[in-house]
């Protein structure tokens, strides 16, 4: 080869080099062109959000689902306010001698009336009087059955209502338990709580339903509306079918068009029934009664108490003897029979022979000796007009009113 074709050969490769050299951006110009990439993204995405506000702008607001609202319970108060109203008296006096306790009013007077009432030894009451039949324990639950309304308390404030509006009571059937569950019929609808926070309501507004774990659903005037747990949910209303998938989108249609939506909120748990109100027998305890009947210590319309019930008095006499008493009372009754004023001294002579003959065997030193005739009787003396023999047997009696 001649020295100027192999010049000719070395001469090629430089120009390629050159060439490659110069065909390469600059710093600048790279620079330059990242600048125009970034402005043509950022031209992009503000294009694409202005699209997104337009279409989130249309969107309805999703309604909310209502809470489950537990209506104002009246319980046991129409029952209480009956039994209050019939009841005065807390004895019920059996043939010979029975011990009860006393209760007595805001005054410190003793409580009596002309019902028949009693108390037992456990602080039970039971009535059977114009106002309704009622069974009270010591501890405030019981059942009164009154006006057509039927109501039940338990110990641990469960219970039933079946009240009637002619009852002063709800018009309802309610069930109580003592979780807080239970369930509502009545003017506000048909409520059913599970107690966890999940129930139904079915009234005026629809049925809703809360599942207690932040999802539900209503059906009503807005139309139906499904929250889920996880905030995704559907409306299908006036404003067609709305679905929001939880995620930040959703979609609005017919014709559905994708949108970007906020996660619904979760439903708040239901709430619960309180417990029931208990019974409260009027009255507060104050002591107790011993009552006697008068057959236990006197003849038919005699003052002087019979030598055979020597006995009764000197176990009476032991017994008061050990009691810490603030004051006692000995009160005497009788029957309606006879007249007034005659009563009213037979029934001081009474007391006054009860009093003298415990404090001859060391009792009731203190004792006041009050007669009350037959002003206050514990049972009817007549029945429609006509005598009732066992109920003027009940009302003629001596009473130990023990203060506490």
């Amino acid at each position: 080869m001649s020295s100027k074709g192999a010049c000719q050969l070395l001469i090629i490769p430089c120009l390629l080099t050159t060439l490659a050299a110069c065909s390469r951006p600059s710093d600048h110009e790279r620079s330059a062109a990242a600048r125009a990439d970034t402005q043509e993204q950022a031209v992009e995405r503000e294009a694409a959000e202005r699209k997104d506000q337009e279409f989130e702008s249309d969107i309805p607001e999703f309604p909310v689902i209502p809470a489950i609202v537990v209506p104002e319970i009246v319980g046991v108060t129409p029952a209480q306010r009956a039994l209050e109203s019939s009841i005065h008296s807390i004895l019920n006096p059996m043939k010979g001698v029975s011990v009860s306790p006393a209760r007595c009013d805001n005054h410190g007077g003793l409580i009596t009336d002309g019902g028949i009432t009693h108390i037992d030894q456990s602080g039970r009451l039971t009535r059977n009087g114009d106002e309704g039949i009622f069974t009270i324990d010591s501890d405030g639950s019981g059942t009164a059955n009154f006006e057509g309304g039927l109501v039940r308390v338990n110990p641990d404030g469960s219970g039933t209502i079946n009240g009637t509006a002619s009852g002063g009571g709800d018009d309802a059937i309610i069930r109580v338990e003592a979780d807080g569950s239970g369930t509502y019929n009545g003017a506000a609808g048909l409520i059913s709580l599970d107690g966890k926070g999940g129930g139904t309501w079915n009234g005026d507004s629809g049925l809703i339903t809360n599942n207690g774990d932040g999802s539900g659903t209503w059906n009503g005037p807005m139309g139906l509306i499904r929250v889920n747990a996880d905030g995704s949910g559907v409306w299908n209303g006036e404003a067609g079918l709305i679905t929001n998938h939880g995620d930040g989108t959703g979609t609005i249609g017919p014709p559905a068009r994708q949108v970007r939506m906020p996660p619904m909120p979760r439903v708040s748990p239901a709430g619960r029934f309180p417990p029931l109100k208990k019974f409260s027998p009027p009255g507060a305890p104050c002591g107790y009664l011993i009552t006697l009947n008068d057959r236990v210590l006197f003849d038919f319309d005699k003052a002087d108490i019979r030598p055979d019930a020597e006995a009764v008095i000197v176990t009476l006499a032991a017994a008061l003897a050990k009691v810490s008493a603030t004051g006692m009372e000995v009160r005497g009754h009788t029957d309606a029979k006879g007249d007034d004023a005659y009563n009213q001294a037979l029934s001081q002579r009474r007391a006054n022979a009860v009093v003298a003959a415990l404090r001859q065997h060391g009792a009731a030193q203190q004792a006041d000796a009050r007669g009350y005739g037959e002003r206050e009787p514990v049972a009817p003396n007549e029945i429609e007009g006509r005598d009732n023999p066992g109920g003027r047997q009940l009302n003629r009696r001596v009473e130990i009113f023990v203060r506490s």
